[in-house]
């Protein structure tokens, strides 16, 4: 597993949910892959460590997580709220905010602007 800044905030947080309360969009896999690929570019980590934790994320998606798919619609509603210029929204945001409304799940994220930008166009955000 690789460790970040805020990785024991988010584990302890985790610890205190249940796995039926937590649910993921294809597209957070796609990051998740892309976000061990850079480390591994950036020498940040290994082949190794790489492979452990994209292993470790499989597991929790399958044994711990709802995954969400993401439909034709979801790509359309995102690009409507990344027209929302004031928000500042980028694409993979507009994403995971478009996947929040249909869903009407919170979003839980470390990302300042993120939670802003969701509370700005009606969706419930978590800053962990």
């Amino acid at each position: 597993m690789t460790r970040e800044a805020a990785s024991e905030r988010v584990l302890t947080w985790l610890a205190e949910k249940s796995s039926f309360d937590l649910a993921i969009s294809e597209w957070v896999i796609t990051e998740f892959s892309a976000a061990l690929s850079v480390k591994l570019r950036q020498g940040q980590i290994t082949k190794e460590v790489q492979r452990a934790a994209l292993s470790a994320f499989k597991d929790a998606c399958r044994d711990s997580l709802t995954l969400l798919q993401i439909e034709t619609h979801h790509f359309r509603a995102a690009a409507r709220l990344a027209d929302q210029h004031e928000t500042g929204l980028r694409a993979g945001d507009a994403l995971h905010l478009a996947v929040c409304l249909e869903e009407v799940a919170t979003l839980a994220t470390l990302d300042k602007r993120l939670a802003a930008s969701g509370t700005q166009i009606g969706v419930q955000t978590l800053l962990v």
